[in-house]
């Protein structure tokens, strides 16, 4: 069990936390770039009524979605490290981000495996699936926030930058290739620090879910990722519950949710199986779109983005509101894809 433990947290850090890494130093220095050349401003005229309404948010936020959704879950830590960004939003919608901003990750990634598996709407149905759930997940954490904070529904998350901050900020160089610069290096060093401060979250909690998803295979060994198979024990007693929220008509379906609350990579491996045994038809498909992308791994990364955020407390909140939203959007692409289905 020790060695499997070491194995698979050494696995973790090498294949999972490095890369989480690079991600966070490539977006980093794109959202910097991009708040240092006024997207965010123009995204936040273009989408503003759009995320208010919805998401209770103000509209510059939908950066972090397209950051999240073209790579992984901490993306918008990155973004949310810089203060300009983040002196738009109150404590309660600064700190919702992290649901926000996982319930689109590796969204383009998802899509197009699922794609390449030979399902083309399906997936796009899972999209609108995931779409709603973040909207839930979203709205219940902010609930959650304001009901046992209330002094963050007023508070905002940092001070605002000053003028003279600004210009220290930008060493007062006025050069279109030295602004460019300064912003991806700055940029991206503030990926490096969010990308190390998710690591201890990362691989304590990705270790216990993988020792109690996946089984020892053809023995226990302690290599990586061997385990109990506990979740999926758990999950087939309760099959029926499974058929009436999803529409799984066969019970291999339930490992992909059961895994997607640690890893969504992961989760995405079994669906070629799946295919090849039969045991998934397009309903399947669509969900686990909407599941693998409004879940995205949450369990083990959301601990790590409230940590580097400064709200570690409140890290249950979040892990209950973004359950239910995976739950909802789950349920949602199964009800749409059954709508289509009819048409």
């Amino acid at each position: 069990m020790l060695n499997t433990i070491m194995h698979t947290a050494h696995d973790l850090l090498l294949n999972t936390c490095f890369y989480l890494m690079a991600i966070c130093v490539i977006t980093g220095a794109i959202g910097r770039l991009f708040v240092e050349f006024g997207v965010v401003d123009l995204m936040e005229k273009l989408l503003r009524p759009l995320m208010r309404p919805l998401f209770n948010l103000p509209g510059m936020a939908s950066l972090g979605a397209v950051l999240t959704f073209l790579s992984d879950n901490p993306a918008i830590i990155s973004l949310a490290q810089d203060r300009r960004f983040a002196s738009n939003f109150k404590k309660y919608q600064f700190i919702s981000l992290t649901n926000f901003g996982t319930a689109f990750g590796m969204g383009l990634i998802v899509i197009i495996f699922m794609m390449g598996q030979g399902f083309f709407k399906e997936p796009l149905i899972g999209l609108f699936g995931a779409f709603c759930g973040c909207i839930v997940s979203t709205r219940f954490m902010q609930f959650f926030v304001k009901r046992s904070n209330p002094e963050y529904a007023v508070e905002p998350a940092c001070e605002p930058v000053t003028d003279e901050q600004l210009l220290q900020e930008s060493h007062e160089e006025e050069t279109l290739f030295m602004r460019i610069l300064n912003s991806l290096l700055d940029g991206g060093r503030t990926g490096v620090d969010v990308g190390i401060a998710i690591i201890p979250g990362v691989l304590i909690i990705s270790t216990l879910v993988m020792m109690l998803t996946f089984g020892a295979g053809e023995g226990y060994s302690g290599a990586a990722y061997q385990g109990v198979e506990a979740l999926p024990w758990l999950a087939e007693k309760i099959d029926v519950v499974f058929k009436a929220l999803f529409g799984f008509n066969d019970p291999h379906q339930i490992a992909f949710p059961i895994t997607a609350l640690g890893a969504v990579g992961a989760a995405l491996s079994l669906v070629p199986n799946f295919v090849t045994q039969g045991w998934v038809d397009g309903n399947a498909i669509a969900v686990f779109t909407a599941i693998g992308m409004c879940w995205s791994g949450y369990l083990s990364t959301h601990t790590a983005m409230l940590d580097s955020m400064g709200y570690r407390e409140l890290t249950s909140k979040a892990i209950i509101s973004h359950t239910i939203g995976g739950l909802a959007a789950g349920i949602i692409a199964h009800w749409i894809y059954v709508l289509f289905s009819l048409i």
